[in-house]
């Protein structure tokens, strides 16, 4: 098998991000924590991954500070995974590759989930990037600068 190279020390926030983050498994376990599961056996009924490979994405996780482990919320002997404050902070991630998803996999009409807001029941809006003065931003209106260790 070969090794994956760290990406932890890397200058780069997304390179960073990954490297934390690890695999599509990771991020489908990350989707489903926030929309609610919680024990081992949860996770695995949805993803129907290997158990071994759950089992070590699940580690990972929390060895990152993404999720933690805690007591069960029912008093019994098993214990359930919550996103941490780190792990909450994935959510606008989540959504935009949900958002990307539903506009470049699939048909117009074509049955998928959607995200709804709790409240109202209605469909979230789309997620936006915008400067400081509220201009709406575009990959052509972005740029990336290297900020210098401060001492």
């Amino acid at each position: 098998m070969v090794k994956r190279t760290s990406l932890e020390g890397a200058e780069c926030p997304v390179a960073r991000s990954l490297d934390a983050i690890g695999d599509w498994w990771s991020l489908l376990i990350i989707r489903d924590a926030f929309d609610g599961m919680r024990r081992f056996g949860e996770f695995q009924k949805s993803l129907g991954v290997a158990k071994n490979i759950l089992a070590a994405r699940l580690r990972t996780l929390v060895a990152q500070g993404i999720l933690e482990l805690a007591p069960a919320s029912d008093g019994s002997a098993y214990q359930e995974y919550h996103l941490t404050s780190k792990g909450r902070g994935l959510f606008y991630v989540v959504v935009g590759l949900r958002q990307w998803g539903e506009d470049t996999f699939y048909e117009r009409g074509e049955a998928h989930s959607v995200l709804l807001d709790r409240e109202g029941g209605r469909p979230v809006r789309r997620l936006e990037l915008r400067s400081e003065d509220g201009r709406l931003l575009g990959p052509e209106d972005a740029v990336v600068k290297k900020v210098p260790e401060s001492t």
